[in-house]
């Protein structure tokens, strides 16, 4: 099942509302903007590299197999309050449904950067990882998951954002 260009224009929307993955998703390709990591830090072969940004890709493996098992109610609960505030439990859940669902069962994801960063527009500073992955599905072969955790007071990364296209 193919996703039809209304969907895909509903992902996007929802990935802006979600937070700022959507500038994230960019972000790879601006090596090293907002930090001091030279560009190498986010070519398509970068893993995981310091402490937060594995701790970060490990709740965010943890998160999106939430969705992966269709728990979506479940992944926006233990998103970040910046995320529930940004969209309804009931928006996220019918998001998830409308665009993800038809993706089929997860094939495979694999890491593809990993890049913390600390302050972009728009959002408060604080401790924040942009992860992409290259994905493949039952109903899509291959797609790129962007997902941006931040690391809360209570010492947990928590989604802030998600995009899949």
């Amino acid at each position: 099942m193919k996703i039809n260009s209304l969907q895909s224009q509903f992902v996007g929307l929802l990935c802006t509302v979600a937070f700022f993955a959507g500038i994230a998703s960019g972000f790879a390709a601006e090596a090293g903007a907002g930090t001091n990591k030279p560009a190498s830090a986010a070519s398509p072969s970068s893993n995981p590299k310091s402490a937060a940004e594995k701790a970060a890709t490990l709740a965010a493996q943890a998160w999106l197999a939430l969705i992966d098992g269709g728990n979506y109610a479940k992944s926006w609960q233990e998103a970040s309050a910046l995320f529930q505030g940004a969209v309804t439990q009931k928006a996220w859940e019918d998001a998830m449904e409308s665009v993800r669902k038809p993706l089929g069962k997860l094939v495979s994801r694999e890491v593809k950067t990993a890049q913390s960063i600390t302050a972009q527009p728009g959002v408060p500073d604080g401790q924040y990882v942009v992860m992409q992955f290259e994905t493949s599905f039952a109903n899509k072969k291959s797609a790129i998951e962007t997902v941006t955790f931040m690391l809360g007071k209570d010492g947990q990364w928590k989604s802030t954002g998600y995009f899949i296209k």
